[in-house]
């Protein structure tokens, strides 16, 4: 009876069973007819092939310091640098499993045991996504859609695409392309990007309570903001310390510590007007737009510099540049004060300009107001010049550069206008520093704030080159005439007659101060103290011609005119090209055109451009020999004297002004100072064997300068910046910046030791006028 009933019973369930395997099946089926349907694009366009083994990310161009740090990135909207999973920190990729994909390693893209969790307690004890699907939604599928069936259809297609991406990838290259393609907001595209940004970091820097903060950012950066949202990040950082912890990657004791520590931010946006080298960075982005137009990819398409990841390995050295950019903002915030000072309305109603009529500043003023970016913006929109200068006069809210804020910028009001006057009472500066013997450039600062003054002047800017020029005749007299710097010319009044060498009027020079003592002088030191009547009879005896030849041939591209007036600086000329002639002088000789970039790689580091040299044999070893000597007594006793000596203390040019003074630089220096006509441009160009740099400081427009010489000559304008340079640079013994002497040449052949010259002269380096200089 028992038996026939039990038969009976299982008879009855029967049915039930086989359409549970029935409903089963097509459950089953239908799934997979799902994945198949999702797979041939039913859903909508699914990755190709190709496409999952590259997938398509925007990689922003880097810039590479020559002692490997990261100077700045071109990107449009990716600022993207990729790194390998080798070189991101074990406590990020355990911070980023234990959080997010707690078996990762156990399954092939999709978790079924955390589906069943999300679907039984509809996402209240956490998600589904595993890390893979995460990239999938990232890669192909785009932000998830508020329309139900939608967001189903994406789902579908991201799990189709996350098992695909783990047949074609490794675990650790998935984990390394999703911290790679993540936005962090504020520019931080990836990890790289992040850990800079966010902790002035490299990724393999990063402690593990720095790394939970980037991975807590991963559930939303937007919402879990570090910037913006302190409280909130530092509660979801423990959040993610607390999984690294429950999953055995870090103790409970130390959860607990670094749950306690304090969640320290160290914010450092990166930006094009922000940063380091910007001067550099921008020139070289324009250069870059040179260098893809003749060098197309194999497939005869152009790099794009925004989006192909390019790494531009380039001969800056980060530390120089630092040293350089902070010698600048250090003196030049000093001089632009006192020059405030000189320049009040009260003591310049033409301020900032001087010496100069009314009408000729309304004249420069209605100049800069049409070569503005407010006027061609509003000139394309079709507005007539009456219309576009009356905006000019409206005052408005604007942020201006300030020497006196904590970030060199302050909130006013004032008229378009007054702010294009604002702006040139701001003296401008040039300097770039190169090593003579290789050409390589290791600091480039183009200017006191490129976020606001965005001229190069290192490149762009050509201005008069005063005394600086003298030492080129010298050079083509030693050359050409085998004088040595022991060779002696009277200091008298000297006159080159009309009709010779070009002139149309006789050319008769003065002496800075107006003097002549009548005595003969040594070239050495007729150089120390830019005496003007000795380098006229040089420029006489060799012809301007000679002049202009040794100049051209050491770099130098300005046009220069075959004139005997070139002797004293008349042409214009740039910081580039001046430091790069100097250099043939401490090369013994051989001019190496400077160089910025060694080689360029793509993204998978083919090396696509690699420098060759451009050299020229200018001068013999003897002769480029015999005109560092000259330059050395420039430091040792004439213009550029206040490097070793402490004279002048007392005087607040010095103590005000001359920033860092005394300086104390007792090691061989080859130097020269230049001043040029109303005190328009001063110059400093400071040498030792293996680094030159020059400096340039003076107005944006010719107008503006100082009204006494004994502020606006080269050696209390430029003259700091390179001491200051200098002094950072020998701190720092790793640079191997030289303090030795020059080389001298073998078998010597032009006297340079004139100790035992009866006509040489003491230099009184107490008088002021003797460190004048033009």
């Amino acid at each position: 009876m028992a038996k026939k009933r039990q038969k009976k019973q299982q008879q009855n369930f029967r049915p039930f069973i086989k359409w549970f395997w029935i409903v089963f099946a097509i459950g089953i089926l239908s799934v997979v007819l799902i994945f198949q349907l999702a797979s041939w694009g039913a859903f909508g366009e699914m990755p190709t092939f190709e496409r999952l083994e590259n997938p398509e990310t925007n990689l922003a161009t880097e810039f590479i310091s020559a002692d490997g740090e990261t100077l700045g990135k071109l990107y449009l909207d990716d600022n993207r640098t990729w790194v390998d999973y080798e070189t991101l920190p074990q406590n990020i990729v355990d911070a980023l499993v234990a959080t997010e994909d707690a078996r990762y390693y156990d399954h092939s893209g999709i978790d079924a045991r955390g589906f069943a969790r999300a679907l039984a307690y509809l996402g209240s004890k956490g998600g589904a996504s595993t890390i893979s699907q995460q990239l999938a939604r990232q890669l192909f599928v785009g932000v998830r859609s508020r329309n139900l069936f939608e967001a189903v259809t994406q789902k579908i297609k991201e799990w189709v695409i996350a098992t695909r991406l783990e047949r074609n990838y490794t675990k650790e290259e998935i984990i390394a392309m999703y911290l790679n393609i993540y936005d962090f907001n504020y520019n931080a595209d990836g990890i790289r990007s992040a850990a800079r940004i966010y902790f002035g970091k490299e990724p393999t820097e990063l402690k593990t309570e720095e790394s939970a903060v980037l991975v807590g950012m991963l559930k939303n950066s937007s919402l879990y903001n570090p910037i913006r949202r302190e409280e909130l990040v530092f509660n979801r950082r423990n959040t993610v310390l607390g999984q690294m912890a429950k999953y055995g990657y870090i103790s409970e004791k130390e959860k607990d510590s670094l749950q306690s520590l304090e969640m320290k931010i160290n914010f450092n946006p990166e930006s094009h007007r922000e940063g380091l080298a910007t001067y550099f960075r921008m020139y070289m982005q324009r250069w870059l737009n040179r260098w893809v137009e003749d060098n197309p990819k194999p497939d005869g398409e152009k790099y794009n510099i925004y989006l192909d990841g390019l790494k531009v390995y380039t001969t800056v050295d980060s530390r120089m540049q630092k040293n350089a950019e902070e010698a600048v903002q250090e003196h030049m915030k000093n001089l632009q004060a006192e020059f405030f000072n000189q320049n009040t309305p009260e003591r310049n109603p033409t301020t900032p300009f001087l010496d100069i009529s009314k009408g000729a500043v309304d004249t420069i003023m209605r100049n800069a107001m049409k070569r503005s970016a407010r006027w061609r913006h509003l000139k394309r929109e079709g507005l007539s010049d009456k219309d576009i200068e009356a905006t000019f006069h409206k005052r408005a809210e604007m942020t201006v550069f300030d020497w006196n804020s904590d970030s060199y910028e302050k909130d006013t009001i004032m008229t378009p206008l007054d702010s294009i006057r604002y702006y040139k009472t701001f003296l401008r500066t040039a300097m770039m520093s190169m090593e003579p013997q290789t050409g390589h450039v290791k600091a480039w600062v183009g200017g006191i704030d490129y976020k606001h003054f965005q001229y190069d002047n290192v490149i762009q800017g050509a201005r008069q080159a005063g005394s600086l020029f003298k030492p080129f005749v010298y050079a083509a007299a030693i050359d050409q005439l085998r004088y040595s710097p022991c060779y002696t010319l009277p200091d008298n009044q000297y006159s080159i007659e009309p009709g010779k060498h070009g002139n149309m009027e006789a050319w008769t020079p003065k002496n800075a101060d107006g003097k002549y003592s009548g005595e003969d002088m040594t070239l050495k030191n007729a150089l120390a103290n830019s005496v003007n009547t000795i380098t006229a009879q040089l420029i006489d005896r060799v012809g301007p011609g000679a002049v202009v030849s040794i100049a051209k041939s050491m770099g130098i591209t300005k046009e220069i005119p075959e004139v005997p007036s070139i002797a004293l600086g008349t042409p214009d000329v740039s910081v580039y090209e001046m430091v790069g002639a100097f250099g043939t002088f401490a090369n013994q000789g051989v001019y190496v055109k400077p160089v910025m970039v060694t080689r360029i790689e793509d993204r998978n580091g083919t090396v696509l451009y690699e420098y060759t040299p451009e050299t020229k044999d200018v001068l013999s070893k003897d002769v480029a020999y015999a005109v560092v000597n000259l330059l050395q007594g420039v430091t040792e006793a004439g213009s550029g004297g206040r490097l070793r000596h402490t004279y002048g203390v007392n005087n607040t040019v010095y103590k005000e002004v001359v920033t860092g003074y005394p300086y104390k630089l007792y090691n061989p220096i080859a130097g020269k100072t230049g001043t040029t006509q109303n005190q328009s441009d001063g110059w400093f160009m400071g040498m030792v064997p293996n680094l030159v740099t020059g400096v340039w400081v003076g107005g944006e427009e010719r107008s503006i300068h100082f009204n006494r010489l004994a502020y606006g000559q080269g050696a209390a304008m430029a003259l700091p910046i390179w001491a200051l340079y200098m002094k950072k640079n020998y701190a720092n013994e790793e640079l191997g910046v030289s303090q030795d002497a020059f080389e001298e040449p073998e078998d010597l052949s032009i006297n340079v030791d004139c100790s035992k010259q009866k006509e040489e002269e003491d230099i009184d380096t107490d008088d002021d006028l003797d460190d004048l200089d033009f």
